[in-house]
């Protein structure tokens, strides 16, 4: 099977009790993704199924679809070996410097049709390549920011809930900094990058990572001094 896990078919009362019960849990526990991810599928289907229809218009949105390529290290391992400009260097220095593994993303769960489940699942799994390629870092500014842009991109209604839940817990120097720097210029980002759910990242390793910034039009996170929790 494509995409892993066992996938749960909801009626319109359960997909609302899960969605409920998942953004309380989050909001509580923002480090449990399995309840982010059940809340972003539970809300999100109408924008996955845009996300799907833009994909089949794009030349290369229709090559990952046809591969469904996964984003797991059997398959990106290559990304320590290349030259230290590339993209692919760039996004295993990411990870590597923050222990993080590919293999750790939560499965599908609540998807009607494998088209929809591994649109969704290509969605959280190019989540690093988008930091990597915006240079955000993963603290809760740089995850905020980047939960702006995925909004400005997919339209997910988990990405406005984030940032809510997100914001509330800055103090008073983050939220200052976020609402003066990141936001606005997320949502500049968000806006002028291609359609980055249409772009087949693996295919882009080898190429110099300025390069496929300026082709994809994205605008690197600003730099802001003496900023708090960088990881």
């Amino acid at each position: 099977m494509l995409v892993e896990g066992a996938r749960v078919r909801l009626n319109k009362w359960q997909q609302a009790a899960v969605a409920v019960g998942s953004a309380v849990g989050a909001l509580l526990d923002p480090r449990r993704a399995d309840l982010i991810a059940a809340l972003g599928e539970t809300t999100g289907k109408p924008s996955f199924e845009r996300v799907l229809q833009r994909m089949k218009n794009s030349p290369e949105g229709r090559a990952v679809l046809l591969d469904r390529p996964r984003v797991i290290s059997a398959n990106v391992s290559h990304a320590w070996d290349l030259p230290p400009n590339t993209f692919g260097a760039a996004y295993a220095k990411f990870m590597g410097s923050r222990n993080f593994s590919p293999d750790d993303r939560p499965p599908v769960r609540f998807m009607d049709t494998e088209e929809l489940a591994y649109v969704a699942m290509r969605a959280r799994e190019v989540h690093d390549f988008w930091h990597t390629l915006f240079g955000l870092h993963t603290n809760l500014i740089g995850e905020s920011a980047l939960k702006v842009i995925e909004f400005q991109q997919m339209h997910l209604p988990m990405c406005v809930m984030a940032v809510v839940g997100g914001t509330a817990r800055f103090n008073e120097r983050q939220r200052k900094l976020f609402f003066q720097h990141y936001f606005p210029w997320a949502i500049r980002a968000g806006m002028q990058s291609t359609d980055l759910m249409c772009v087949y990242y693996e295919q882009h390793f080898h190429e110099d990572l300025e390069d496929v910034r300026r082709k994809w039009g994205i605008i690197p996170a600003p730099a802001v001094p003496n900023q708090s929790g960088t990881s």
